[in-house]
């Protein structure tokens, strides 16, 4: 199915076009992603890297380029042409979402310029944080070389991604980490949420590569429980 919308894309210079500025928006947002966990958990100053604000405003652009392009084709070539470029508009905006949350950890950043730990949450953080790293890397690479195995095998492997994050969020929510400040506390309940969300977004952007238009951000259960 993806190697079927990636030859349509490819066809036609206005989805061409629009496929790659889909995949350089895919590359802001996961340095974007990279930049955001460095401020708030690896620097202790009160001096942030604003830049990350410029990126967010070439995704902003970028999202409405890329719909611009995909209506300007459709309406030239007909509704024999909507669902290809209906996919690539549903992935703008997962990705217009990740620079959301990105620039969102930013300003945790700035409001809590100690560098941010996970205290007894700390493993599941550092683990949560490298598999969020990983899915960026493996999905670009799915999606290029229209790989649907791979992708069945990213949903799979990092499901445990989004409950885990609920659950830790709900104990720090019920106190349960008495070490912690309330300011931490609040901190991380946040972070823990915006790393799910970014999570989510990523696993939606997954399921288009094997899932049709009508189940994209869907779980493909028929094909993962078989991996």
């Amino acid at each position: 199915m993806w190697r079927k919308i990636l030859d349509i894309w490819k066809a036609d210079n206005l989805l061409e076009q629009a496929w790659q500025r889909s995949y350089e928006m895919i590359e802001i947002t996961h340095q974007m992603f990279l930049e955001a966990v460095k401020t708030l958990r690896e620097t202790d100053n009160t001096e942030v890297d604003r830049s990350i604000w410029e990126k967010d405003k070439i995704i902003n652009r970028y999202t409405q380029q890329v719909r611009r392009q995909v209506l300007t084709h459709c309406t030239m070539q007909g509704p024999t042409e909507l669902p290809s470029g209906l996919v690539l508009v549903v992935i703008v905006i997962d990705i217009e979402r990740i620079g959301d949350y990105t620039k969102n950890m930013v300003d945790l950043a700035i409001n809590h310029p100690k560098k941010l730990k996970g205290f007894s949450y700390e493993d599941d953080l550092k683990e949560i944080e490298t598999a969020v790293k990983d899915f960026f890397v493996r999905l670009k690479t799915s999606i290029t070389n229209s790989d649907e195995v791979e992708a069945l095998k990213l949903l799979k492997e990092y499901e445990w991604i989004n409950p885990t994050c609920d659950k830790v969020a709900i104990k720090l929510i019920k106190e349960e980490g008495k070490e912690i400040s309330a300011g931490d506390a609040a901190t991380l309940v946040l972070y823990f949420r915006w790393l799910k969300r970014i999570n989510s977004h990523l696993r939606n952007m997954t399921t288009s590569i094997v899932n049709p238009f009508d189940l994209i951000g869907f779980q493909p259960e028929d094909h993962i429980k078989d991996i």
